[in-house]
């Protein structure tokens, strides 16, 4: 009520004043009392034509969307000016704090690894994340509005919309097969829906290769075992020979060493996938390495083949010693076993311009058909598995190889090509090797072809 008594006071003072202007006018004009009747409404009409004034200013100001400040008049409308703008800057101070409030939401919702896909009550997009909009095809401001069901045609998706049932998550092939998505729904607001999505690809293939994973451990096991069990049933209920008891022995001694190889590799690989990455410190001779490797596969030949390995003094490897010789030695003992009796197996290293290094198995076996290779270092994965299992392979080897170069900071490289060999290559990165003393790239051979 501040604002009514200036402005009663204000009225009346402009009728006096007129009244008083009119009343002198009127005594010279000798009609005093017509000259204070125009003079006080004169007055009233110059107050009333100055407050429309103000109000048309003020009403002008509103009209202009509250641009600039409020018309500083005073009086009345001043008073209204004021509290109308302040009012007004308040709101859009609180409309500017709560538009930051929510771009901080939807940019922590883009951040999500997971898509989010809002729709309204007739299942039209209101908004999406990137995510989202990668999972189901869209584009996030192009289809806002846009229903759905319009969009993303998915039988799956289009029936668990429809039938309004969100208890349980649907998973359903992603736009263009690029993999498994899995969506639940969640409804809020008055009729609106929270979709929420997840690429699921990675974990139904890990999910997939963990079963195939215990299904072949399960097979490799059960079928030495049962070999086992037979020949001990019988040992114990048929009268042998000598001579059929040593063989029955030797097979069953061959059925264990299989299984002992098969155990051995399983925890050589959970040992790789759990233990922290092999130090850059640690330095490793490789003519070490190489002297093992040779012995082994020596023993493996039998003099079926010739062997040949670079001489590598002074080349140095910086890892773990054991998970080198064994990635080494599996590609080696690969090559003796899969290479026909007369073949050659070599083994050579490369040091390149750029200071990798390149660890190379190479022989003259029977190959590998191309469609093979990308799966040959898959765990339990064979080419032929009655040949693999002829000749003692557990199907390992080149996943554990794969495993050891990963670790090491390189990479496994396959070539080969059917009735000319094959090529195994392991590239070291620079700063995993170095020359402790500079010695001939000269080759030597350790074996020599058995002339029967």
């Amino acid at each position: 009520m501040g604002w009514l008594l200036p402005r009663l006071f204000a009225g009346v003072f402009a009728v006096v004043m007129g009244a008083l202007v009119g009343l002198l006018i009127g005594g010279i004009m000798q009609r005093p009392a017509t000259g204070a009747a125009l003079g006080a409404a004169a007055g009233a009409l110059v107050y009333g034509f100055v407050d429309a004034w103000r109000a048309h200013r003020f009403m002008e100001w509103l009209r202009a969307q509250n641009e600039g400040p409020a018309p500083r008049d005073g009086g009345f409308w001043g008073e209204v000016g004021y509290r109308v703008e302040r009012s007004v800057r308040l709101l859009e101070r609180r409309v500017e704090s709560e538009n930051e409030r929510l771009d901080q939401f939807l940019s922590a919702i883009e951040a999500s690894p997971n898509g989010v896909l809002m729709l309204d009550g007739n299942d039209q997009i209101e908004w999406c994340n990137s995510v989202a909009a990668d999972h189901f095809g869209l584009d996030p401001q192009r289809d806002r509005r846009q229903r759905i069901t319009n969009l993303v045609r998915a039988p799956a998706f289009v029936a668990y919309l429809q039938a309004g049932a969100f208890g349980e998550a649907i998973t359903f092939g992603g736009p263009g097969s690029r993999g498994t998505i899995s969506v639940l729904v969640r409804p809020y607001g008055d009729g609106m829906k929270l979709v929420l999505s997840q690429d699921i690809t990675e974990r139904e293939r890990n999910d997939a290769m963990r079963r195939d994973f215990v299904a072949n451990v399960s097979h490799e096991i059960r079928t030495p075992l049962t070999v086992l069990s037979g020949f001990i049933e019988t040992m114990v209920n048929l009268p042998l020979t000598d001579v059929e008891r040593r063989r029955v022995l030797e097979l069953m001694s061959q059925q264990t060493t299989r299984m002992q190889t098969l155990v051995g590799d399983l925890l050589t690989l959970a040992q790789l996938e759990g233990s922290p990455r092999p130090a850059a410190d640690r330095w490793v001779p490789l003519q070490k390495i190489f002297g093992q490797v040779n012995a082994d596969a020596e023993a493996l030949s039998a003099g079926r083949h010739t062997l040949s390995l670079a001489s590598v003094e002074g080349v140095q490897v910086a890892g773990a010693e054991n998970e080198l010789l064994s990635a080494v030695a599996n590609l080696v003992n690969n090559a003796v076993r899969y290479t026909p009796a007369g073949g050659k197996v070599c083994v050579d290293w490369t040091t390149r311009a750029d200071g990798a290094g390149e660890l190379e198995v190479r022989d003259s076996g029977i190959g590998i058909e191309r469609e093979h290779i990308p799966r040959l270092t898959e765990r339990f994965y064979r080419v032929d598995g009655s040949r693999s299992r002829d000749t003692g392979g557990t199907g390992l080897g080149l996943s554990i190889v794969k495993h050891v170069a990963q670790r090491h900071g390189g990479e496994l490289e396959i070539d080969s090509e059917m009735g000319k060999g094959s090529r195994f290559r392991i590239i070291f990165p620079a700063a995993r090797v170095r020359t402790a003393e500079s010695a001939p790239d000269s080759r030597r051979t350790l074996d020599k072809i058995d002339a029967s």
